[in-house]
């Protein structure tokens, strides 16, 4: 990818005339200055003016990050034109195809997880008839014609997932489907806490590709292309480490009250741990980079699941 991440905390970012230098947990790594289009520091570090000045001569763009993956600024060389580039190819992009593929991708990822948890449950999921009509919906997915009816089926689709999920999930728990906040059960609480991870993963490669995380194609407001682009990403790389830790949870790591329900700090650490191990990176990235070619070059729109 053209651009480049330092994650975490307490990394020093150097650079030579040739090189970006990063000394990160005793490990020290050199990258040329010449595959570098954007620097993405996410969380606190050490930036030495050295990698400032040979990074903004090479041509490159820094941008800064809290831990969280929320964007905070960043500087441009002077003249810099790609983010221009790509916003205008991106503001006259038709969302449609983009939007149509991802709902599509989406219901094919949750398909492909409750079949899998079924299979590893060894029980029966789905009543009468709900199989046939997930599978329906992807294709009927194929063959409409407005937005409107386009994020209809895909909000319907969601919400049977959702609720599909609980059968696997311990009663106990009181998860019955996904909710908004404030969330009142320890499964919606963990899907929270997963799902915010990867947005910030996503959105921190959205903004190394100088892509608009608001303008979105599925979904619309603030940080809508990120949402679109971890929709199909969510059973693989969340739901299954949520569903994993439902059944093995105890009472004594979370608390929920009438307001909303708290996990222990054991517990968001033991998930935090387990989403970084299947939050994947590179994926995120590549499904960026697949985006912004097509944007630029108008081409077809793979989504990877």
């Amino acid at each position: 990818m053209p651009w480049f991440s330092v994650f975490g905390f307490g990394g020093h970012i150097k650079a030579t005339a040739r090189d970006l230098v990063v000394m990160q947990g005793g490990t020290t790594r050199r990258y040329p200055l010449s595959g570098i289009g954007h620097l993405l520091v996410v969380g606190g570090h050490f930036l030495h003016t050295s990698a400032v000045i040979n990074l903004l001569k090479n041509g490159s763009a820094i941008s800064f990050f809290d831990i969280d993956g929320t964007p905070v600024g960043y500087l441009h060389p002077y003249g810099y034109r790609m983010e221009e580039e790509v916003r205008t190819a991106q503001e006259r992009a038709a969302p449609y195809r983009y939007a149509q593929a991802t709902a599509i991708a989406a219901v094919r990822s949750r398909l492909l997880f409750l079949e899998h948890a079924a299979a590893e449950a060894g029980q029966e999921l789905f009543y009468e008839g709900e199989l046939e009509l997930l599978h329906q919906a992807r294709d009927e997915l194929e063959h409409l014609i407005t937005m409107d009816e386009l994020r209809r089926l895909h909000r319907l689709t969601a919400d049977m997932y959702y609720e599909i999920v609980a059968r696997i999930i311990p009663p106990e728990l009181g998860y019955r489907r996904r909710t908004d906040r404030p969330y009142r059960d320890p499964v919606n609480a963990m899907f929270s806490l997963g799902y915010a991870m990867l947005y910030g993963n996503c959105c921190v490669a959205i903004v190394g590709a100088h892509l608009d995380p608001d303008a979105g194609m599925l979904h619309e407001g603030a940080g809508s292309l990120v949402y679109d682009l971890i929709e199909p990403q969510k059973a693989g790389m969340v739901d299954s480490v949520v569903v994993r830790f439902a059944r093995e949870v105890s009472k004594h790591e979370y608390e929920c009250s009438g307001a909303r329900c708290y996990l222990s700090d054991d517990l968001s650490g033991r998930l935090t741990r387990a989403f970084q191990a299947t939050i994947d990176q590179s994926r995120l990235d590549a499904q960026v980079g697949l985006l912004r070619d097509s944007l630029l070059q108008n081409s077809e729109y793979h989504v990877l699941y």
